[in-house]
């Protein structure tokens, strides 16, 4: 029987062995998106577990990054505790602590019907929508690259000039942090920058699967679009791709997102039906 005072308590890297085991047991298993597992964020802020008689039965893991956007990285918990009974006292913790240091938003991309529900009864409204396309070309028309534009590879050295990119061409809850980059460039099959002047203004990051590669972010300085840079980064991805002979690119982009979806669209992207929620809470 389970005891009704359940208290949670922050997460410890000596729980990794207890989580991991819910992460991959358990049927309750929400995880974020992310270049790091769940099991990387232990020893960050906003990162709990629920004990019963020593035994972790809960997991809930927000950190923030970005500053101001703590996004639900892990939420598992035993099938015998319910959905709420869980996530409850959890979220009232990291709740409780994010306010205490400072606030942020607090955002989920929902995949599971169940986790969905969970949000919602919780106070966490629909944000908008991740959609995913896959393109089905094989062959690319290479066009002229834009005037004063270089593509070549990305370089470790590169990380700190294209964080300030990604910071510039999308929005605060979007930025992706400079060790968040680091590790997606570690997990790169390719990674391109786009030189103006010799100043980075664009890149793309690619990571490989079974059925082909997922164009994982691309970015463009807000001054700079318009011009072609995205199309000419997508370009050369694909011809990359064809030269390795893989069949399949994928790429996420938000359903509401008009100029993204212009620029996969007229380079032959289609939606494959897949769409998923994203909530957002305001502390």
């Amino acid at each position: 029987m389970i005891s009704v005072s359940l208290q949670p308590r922050p997460a410890e890297t000596a729980d990794g062995e207890q989580i991991a085991n819910l992460m991959f047991f358990e049927a309750r298993v929400h995880r974020h998106l992310d270049w790091r597992t769940p099991l990387e964020w232990l020893g960050s802020p906003h990162y709990w577990v629920l004990e019963d008689q020593r035994r972790i039965i809960a997991a809930l893991a927000c950190p923030q990054d970005p500053p101001g956007a703590a996004w639900v990285r892990l939420f598992t918990h035993v099938s015998r505790l319910s959905g709420p009974e869980a996530w409850s006292p959890l979220w009232e913790a990291a709740r409780t602590e994010i306010i205490h240091t400072g606030g942020a938003q607090v955002v989920a991309i929902a995949v599971k019907p169940w986790f969905q529900e969970l949000l919602k009864t919780s106070g966490f409204e629909e944000l908008q929508s991740i959609i995913l396309l896959e393109w089905k070309t094989r062959l690319f028309t290479p066009r002229p690259l834009p005037n004063g534009i270089d593509i070549r590879p990305m370089l470790a050295e590169d990380l700190p000039a294209v964080a300030d990119a990604d910071a510039d061409a999308f929005e605060p809850l979007w930025h992706n942090s400079i060790q968040a980059l680091q590790k997606a460039f570690s997990q790169a099959i390719f990674a391109t920058v786009a030189e103006e002047a010799g100043r980075v203004v664009g890149y793309q990051i690619s990571t490989g699967n079974m059925l082909g590669a997922h164009l994982a972010r691309l970015g463009v300085r807000k001054e700079a679009q318009g011009r072609g840079i995205g199309s000419a980064l997508v370009g050369d991805l694909t011809l990359r791709l064809n030269a390795q002979n893989l069949p399949r690119l994928t790429v996420n982009t938000q359903a509401d997102n008009a100029a993204s979806l212009s620029l996969y669209q007229k380079l032959g992207f289609v939606r494959t039906g897949e769409q998923y929620p994203v909530f957002i809470y305001q502390l």
